[in-house]
């Protein structure tokens, strides 16, 4: 059969529903400065799906180090993977930079956060190595471990138990094949909000022997005294072996970084080949996280901004007993419940008639009957967004058990 054949037939899960979504549900475009306030279908909304917690994305003195940077150097500066020929000291000042803030020797820049992680895990373990991964974890994790050429086991998500049973089959297995172990968890879940049992875990380490790979990207920047994660939070960042996180949420920008000790970091600077084959990360973006790692360090108030934002609407949603699930970060999920059609106009109430943009997930992403919707609070976000947002998801919620969704199309999406 010719590989293009079975695509007519077969869309994937998400794909099956382009005609009806595109543009809307799926690709919608949000328009106008990065902010609380954007452009939607031509009409102002109420954003609460940027992953731009700390408000840099705007912040005046990014824009101005984007700017000049990208007058100085333009879009292509440095030339070539950094192996070869892209390797500038501004690289080296951000590792360094970078190693400093999460209390790691050494770290190394990567490009992308998605990309970083897949080749993290490829380059860290071998045929005969075990991974022992959370269930929830995300898809960079899940690709990664796929990619491993060794066995893996999968534990529940935050279930010591569970990861205590595989360890066990892990070290029976690594003993015959003579490899070691990597286990994968996050910092926080970027779905459920949760953090994951770091303290537990590497409290294991007692009784196993393997090495810990922490993907903290929401926790970075926003976890812990100084915003260094939520290895600091829970007070055992020095346990994490490999802290990954990326620049694409409390940075508001593109890139990511491995943390760990200087022999481990030099390791993947030459074994690490999504970085060895790919150009280096172009100087305006490097320049650019430089001045938004000063602003994590310098400027807790925004941090701080963060927190007051968080928890006046977790703890207004749980006053009006809206379920939030067993966050506790920023990550703001509102369980509900309703089908899969509901859900939709759920969304197109929200944003057609109250100007509130935010994401939404269903099944089979999670279980039928149950609607979640997303929202992430930023420091740029106010006390009055934040009120104005649980008073219109009251009244949709009223809706929703009403069963006016059930019988009413909100919009007509053109």
């Amino acid at each position: 059969m010719d590989i293009f054949e079975k695509i007519k037939t077969n869309k994937g899960n998400i794909g099956q529903y382009k005609k009806e979504a595109h543009g809307y549900f799926s690709f919608p475009k949000l328009e106008g400065d990065i902010s609380p306030r954007m452009k939607f279908r031509g009409k102002e909304v109420l954003t609460w799906s940027l992953n731009n917690y700390i408000g840099l994305a705007n912040h005046p003195e990014v824009r101005k180090a984007d700017a000049e940077a990208a007058a100085q150097y333009g879009m292509a500066y440095p030339m070539g993977a950094r192996m070869m020929s892209g390797q500038t000291s501004k690289h080296e000042e951000l590792e360094k930079g970078l190693a400093d803030f999460v209390g790691k020797p050494d770290a190394f820049l990567l490009n992308y956060g998605y990309q970083g992680m897949v080749s993290t895990i490829d380059a860290m373990v071998g045929r005969n190595d075990v991974v022992v991964y959370d269930a929830e974890s995300h898809a960079c994790i899940l690709d990664g471990v796929r990619l491993h050429m060794g066995k893996r086991f999968v534990y529940l998500h935050n279930d010591m138990d569970s990861l205590r049973k595989q360890l066990d089959h892990a070290t029976s297995l690594a003993q015959k094949t003579g490899g070691g172990i990597l286990v994968i968890t996050e910092g926080v879940f970027g779905m459920s909000g949760d953090m994951g049992r770091l303290d537990d875990i590497v409290a294991l380490k007692k009784e196993y022997s393997f090495r810990l790979l922490v993907d903290d990207a929401h926790g970075f920047g926003t976890m812990g005294k100084t915003g260094a994660g939520t290895g600091e939070e829970l007070g055992v960042q020095d346990e994490i072996d490999l802290y990954f996180g990326t620049f694409a949420k409390s940075m508001a920008g593109i890139g990511a970084f491995i943390a760990c000790t200087e022999e481990v970091c030099d390791y993947l600077r030459y074994n690490m080949r999504s970085q060895t084959f790919a150009k280096s990360l172009p100087m305006p973006m490097v320049i650019g996280a430089l001045k938004r790692l000063e602003l994590l360090r310098t400027q807790p108030e925004l941090r701080e901004k963060l927190w007051t934002i968080v928890n006046a609407l977790q703890s207004g949603l749980k006053e009006e007993n809206f379920d939030l699930g067993v966050t506790n970060s920023p990550v703001t999920p509102v369980y509900l419940s309703g089908s899969v059609a509901e859900g939709t106009n759920v969304v197109m109430d929200l944003r057609e008639n109250y100007n509130i943009f935010c994401s939404i997930v269903v099944y089979p992403v999670i279980p039928k009957g149950q609607l979640l919707l997303r929202l992430i609070p930023t420091a740029s976000h106010t006390l009055e967004d934040v009120e104005y947002t649980i008073k219109a998801f009251s009244e949709v919620r009223k809706k929703l058990e009403s069963g006016k969704y059930s019988t009413t199309k909100m919009a007509q999406i053109s």
